[in-house]
């Protein structure tokens, strides 16, 4: 009786001593207001189906329940900086997720190597956050302005082709259209004009009239590219302004829904885009497009696509790793593939940027819906986009 009731207290005291199971946080850092908060919340419906998806619905890895954790930028470097520091410190995140901004972005990248936790860039595109401005805490799911640009040249360019661009004066824009021309190089095409303008720009007659009489003269097939975030995109603008009678064409890459509004003016532009919904044939965008429908009424938009890629490469690296500690993390992501609604996407380990599929599409005007609707001409592959690694 007497060694029953030691054993007894010595199964209850081993108990009382097995440490409870920690919640895995996660930060998702991102510009809830501002000029982009139409891309913030598809990030973040994408992000949170992403973590729901990967771990078949229980929102849990290994038995420890995955707490997302939410700080706004208000698209502000500033304030993207100090969410950031807060979510590492005082809140104790293992990994982050964001932001929206490229500008954002460039500012948090110092604040991951500081508390040597990763930061998962999505959906900030320019190059230079896995390019120079780059550290090793630093991963990225979304698309660089390199497969923007590289895609695009793709798809615009060739022997006899001149092009211009117009682009927002900040880090997305220049490094689009630095990018851009690179790529263009090896296509045949040439730039004749680069024109940049404030973020917050609503009068393009000026930039349009630079650009005009920049192209006048040139012999061949004309093209004006246009790369643009956010609110006010110039496209229909410049379009009312009828480049057709200087015998220039507007192209651009692909948007969201309400962007593409502008492209139901434009039947038979050609561009390359990251994700439309209809594009991807797989069962990962097979599940998201259902419930998204199911859930929001809606299908699933552009940056929707990017928070899921996100949220389950969050959750296939922990599996992976076997623990939260980052260079345990590092380890299991450099060179990680895993599966998105796009298909395949790859960590490459130089510089943790995600390769992954584009896709050349052709503006079509297509009953109930409206905007324009990019229709796949290819699938661009991995393996066809030579991306420069630029750390």
């Amino acid at each position: 009786m007497k060694m029953e009731t030691i054993l007894a207290t010595g199964v209850a005291a081993a108990m009382l001593t097995v440490p409870a199971l920690a919640d895995i946080k996660i930060a998702h850092v991102y510009g809830k207001t501002g000029a982009l908060e139409a891309y913030a919340a598809q990030s973040h419906n994408g992000l949170m189906l992403g973590l729901e998806y990967a771990t078949g619905g229980t929102m849990e890895i290994n038995g420890e329940k995955l707490v997302v954790i939410e700080k706004d930028t208000q698209i502000k470097p500033d304030v993207g900086k100090a969410m950031l520091a807060e979510a590492f410190g005082d809140d104790e995140a293992d990994i982050a997720v964001g932001p929206v901004s490229s500008g954002v972005a460039l500012a948090m990248l110092p604040v991951a190597e500081e508390y040597e936790k990763i930061l998962i860039v999505e959906p900030a595109v320019a190059d230079s956050i896995t390019g120079e401005n780059w550290n090793r805490f630093i991963f990225r799911t979304g698309r660089n302005s390199s497969q923007d640009a590289i895609s695009n040249a793709v798809a615009l360019g060739g022997e006899g082709v001149t092009v211009a661009t117009l682009a927002q004066d900040y880090a997305f824009g220049r490094d689009g259209v630095a990018a851009f021309r690179e790529a263009l190089e090896s296509s045949g095409a040439k730039i004749a004009h680069e024109e940049y303008v404030p973020t917050d720009t609503t009068d393009f007659t000026a930039a349009a009239e630079r650009i005009f009489n920049a192209m006048e003269g040139v012999e061949g097939k004309k093209k004006l590219f246009i790369i643009w975030a956010g609110g006010g995109n110039p496209m229909g603008k410049i379009n009312a302004m009828d480049p057709s009678r200087f015998g220039i064409e507007i192209a651009t890459g692909g948007n969201i829904l309400a962007a593409l509004k502008a492209y139901k003016e434009l039947p038979g532009m050609e561009g390359a885009t990251y994700y439309y919904y209809e594009i991807p044939k797989n069962p990962v965008n097979d599940w998201l497009v259902k419930e998204h429908m199911d859930r929001f009424g809606s299908p699933p938009d552009f940056f929707t696509a990017g928070g899921m890629a996100a949220g389950i490469a969050v959750v296939e690296a922990i599996k992976k790793a076997g623990s939260t500690d980052t260079e345990a993390l590092i380890s299991a992501m450099e060179g990680m593939e895993w599966e998105t609604p796009k298909g395949t996407m790859r960590f490459r380990k130089e510089d943790h940027q995600a390769l992954q599929s584009m896709y050349h599409f052709r503006t079509e005007v297509q009953d109930g819906k409206d905007y324009g609707v990019p229709v796949l001409v290819r699938e661009i592959g991995i393996d066809e986009m030579d991306i420069p690694v630029r750390n």
